[in-house]
């Protein structure tokens, strides 16, 4: 039997690239998932296509009652909730010269206001299974800075921290938290397609290999975060 059947995941923006491939795993692993996005077509199809474990739920991560509504149509389709991974995101790359008020906001609201409403409004059910988890999948760019970074560098740095202050809110609450940091994902991700040329990348697959690592450990051990990157990187 795979080991983790019965539990309950929302996984966020989880239509397509990595969170589709956290998805599909789980599903296979015998988890019931909410697959989330904005778009409510889409999370329909692909919660038809994942199977009768899965359900799909509309969601702006971006607005504070979505998020709340989010996990309460969870709790209220599977009596609980055992995971949450915050996958929604988004990356404008711009100078800051060139960067607009708006899209700062927007950037930051996603990238981490998301985070935060989700698992404030998910915390409870959490840590009422008493081996609840918090996954946030985050980047290298919460650690490395980069021309035209200015407002994703802001937003991964603090998903870090968040996610790290977070651990220690909850850790007596029996509930663990962890980030997952990649590299460069080999994805539809900043309106790239995915190609022969850049397989050199990690895939979206190897990502969610790594989500459901951290859940396989017992509850008594906690692996804070992962750091994964493409072994032989374009030169």
């Amino acid at each position: 039997m795979p080991t983790q059947t019965g539990k309950v995941a929302i996984v966020s923006g989880s239509t397509k690239g990595i969170g589709l491939a956290i998805a599909e795993r789980m599903i296979n692993e015998g988890m019931s998932v909410v697959v989330s996005s904005r778009t409510a077509a889409e999370v329909a199809t692909i919660a038809e296509d994942l199977g009768d474990r899965a359900i799909g739920i509309a969601c702006d991560v971006a607005d504070p009652a979505d998020c709340a509504r989010l996990v309460e149509e969870t709790v209220e389709r599977f009596g609980r909730l055992d995971v949450l991974v915050n996958n929604a995101g988004l990356g404008i790359f711009k100078p800051i010269s060139e960067m607009s008020i708006g899209e700062w906001q927007t950037q930051i609201n996603v990238n981490l206001g998301g985070v935060f409403y989700l698992s404030k409004a998910a915390l409870p059910h959490l840590s009422a299974t008493e081996d609840g988890y918090v996954i946030n999948i985050g980047s290298l760019a919460s650690r490395n800075t980069f021309a035209r970074g200015t407002g994703y560098n802001a937003s991964k740095f603090g998903l870090l921290g968040m996610t790290e202050a977070m651990m220690l809110d909850v850790r007596h609450d029996g509930v663990r938290v962890s980030i997952v940091m990649t590299g460069s994902v080999n994805t539809h991700f900043n309106n790239h397609e995915i190609s022969a040329e850049r397989s050199w990348k990690l895939e979206a697959d190897d990502c969610a290999l790594a989500v459901m690592q951290l859940l396989e450990f017992p509850k008594e051990a906690h692996v804070s975060r992962i750091e994964m990157r493409p072994s032989q990187p374009g030169k």
